[in-house]
């Protein structure tokens, strides 16, 4: 703001401007007059002469603000007026216009960046969108084999790698065979690493070999030197000369069920004949996403064709519940829908030809085994024919196997366990003996009870059987291959079983 002192004159020319009645050019009244008839007569003879003048509310001065007058000893008067500061603020007009050509600036770039992630989201969409078809293609595919196949064939090459080692340090004579298999172990390594990324039906092909090998491997521990131990031979196949089942291999995984992942519960193994103890034919019975009908079931006559899902029989019916399905001499044996009565189904055409009730057993989930429901009748094949594992209300839950007769399904013997069937994850029969697992966590199961039908006796056992996923849902036995075929969660497993060489 400017403040100044202003003559008469210059007063007038401000009156004159602002009011726009006087000339300051123009002669015209006295400035006494004048100023007396503008600031009223106290401007120049009021009481005292350092009295400052306000202009009186509606006189023709108050469109001028903040100004005083008055006349000094020599009759001269002073007029002080505040004018408003009329400067044009161009630093901040600039600096506003650069601070908005910056958020200008910023704004283009955001809006530039959700431009982007507007095309990126739609991508990633199609993307999404394809995947999903992928799995649900993969789901359904009836050729999958996972990770865990290559794993555990990665696993069994190092054993060998290991063992090759060993028989390099211990080998009398000659290692020109040893140096051979080690150079063929290490070329199966890398074999195994290239069809991780090739047609993954070549893992057939891989399995063949390791086996191969694994028998080259035998013969050459065998003759390592007289002083080296050699393990006797195992008892013949379907015989029971051994003293029991002592401990399990590492599991083999054949493959997902012909179904798909969706299909977690059910059954599978190989016909068992006393007959034709080699010739049996492999059938898998996956049950409905439900996990209690057993409604399609498929029968393979070896185990290439089972491999390569060729040359299938598969039937449908519509009275199976749950997993306890055997296969014994071309005929299959499973519990009834929603009842205590189990049926024999002739494999050749599908059809029912003998239907019995188990006496007093507890079904419908009653007693079923712990994580697998449904399963509260669970039948069973070994070295003696067939046999059935369940619970009745009079044993109070506790685990009763049955002997059974395989032409009439009429009960020939039953013993009573001090076991509870719901505390048991499965179980199975060897020879006569029931061996019951549980769970130990969700890669391991343990065999931990057994009773011997044989002698009435009953123990415990701590013999780890790994496992590929988290439940087990059923455990078959054949006498003459002395593996066990395990559902594990839709996966088809088998499992090498070591028996005691020494007899009972």
């Amino acid at each position: 703001m400017r403040t100044g002192l202003l003559c008469p004159l210059a007063l007038l020319f401000l009156l004159g401007q602002t009011t726009g009645n006087l000339d300051p050019l123009v002669p015209g009244p006295s400035s006494s007059s004048f100023l007396d008839s503008v600031f009223g007569s106290n401007f120049i003879s009021g009481p005292s002469s350092n009295d400052s003048f306000t202009p009186s509310p509606g006189s023709e001065s108050q469109s001028l603000s903040n100004f005083t007058g008055f006349e000094d000893d020599h009759g001269t008067c002073h007029c002080s007026v505040t004018l408003p500061d009329t400067t044009f603020p161009v630093q901040r007009v600039e600096r506003l216009e650069f601070t908005a050509h910056v958020l200008s600036q910023k704004f283009e770039k955001e809006l530039s960046k959700v431009r982007e992630y507007v095309q990126l989201i739609s991508v990633y969409e199609k993307k999404l969108s394809n995947l999903t078809v992928r799995v649900e293609i993969m789901e359904k595919d009836t050729i999958s084999y996972t990770e865990l196949d290559f794993e555990l064939i990665k696993i069994e090459v190092k054993e060998m790698e290991k063992l090759i080692i060993q028989l390099k340090d211990n080998f009398v004579g000659s290692t020109t065979i040893v140096d051979q298999l080690e150079v063929e172990i290490r070329n199966m390594s890398l074999l195994v690493e290239q069809l991780e990324t090739l047609d993954k039906n070549n893992v057939l092909a891989i399995r063949r070999e390791i086996l191969a090998l694994k028998n080259r491997l035998k013969e050459c521990e065998a003759s390592k030197g007289e002083n080296v131990t050699v393990s006797p031979p195992p008892s013949a196949p379907g015989s029971c000369g051994h003293g029991g089942v002592v401990n399990i291999s590492k599991p083999t995984i054949v493959q997902l069920n012909w179904r798909g992942f969706s299909f977690k519960y059910g059954a599978w193994g190989r016909d068992y004949s006393p007959q034709q103890p080699n010739g049996g034919l492999y059938w898998v019975a996956p049950l409905n996403t439900d996990g209690r009908h057993l409604e399609y079931y498929r029968l393979y006559n070896t185990l290439d064709d089972l491999l390569l899902y060729i040359n299938a029989r598969e039937y449908r019916i519509t009275y199976g519940q749950g997993s306890g399905t055997a296969v014994y001499n071309n005929y299959m044996y499973v519990n009834m829908y929603s009842s205590q009565n189990i049926a024999k189904i002739n494999l050749n055409d599908n059809r029912v030809e003998v239907t019995q009730t188990v006496p007093d057993a507890a079904y419908n989930n009653r007693f079923s085994y712990a994580n697998v429901d449904w399963q509260d009748i669970d039948l069973a094949v070994d070295e003696n024919g067939l046999w059935v594992i369940y619970a009745t209300e009079a044993s109070t839950g506790n685990m009763v196997i049955s002997k059974l007769n395989d032409t009439t399904l009429t009960v020939l013997d039953t013993w009573y366990t001090r076991q509870y069937k719901p505390s048991v994850s499965n179980a199975f029969m060897v020879c006569g003996v029931l061996y019951a697992t549980r769970t130990l966590n969700t890669r391991e199961e343990e065999i931990f009870y057994y009773y011997d039908t044989n002698t009435g006796r009953e123990g415990s056992l701590d013999i780890v059987m790994p496992k590929m996923r988290e439940r087990v849902q059923s455990i078959n036995y054949h006498p003459f291959d002395q593996k066990l075929f395990v559902y594990n969660d839709g996966y088809l497993l088998n499992y090498d079983l070591i028996f005691n060489k020494e007899p009972k």
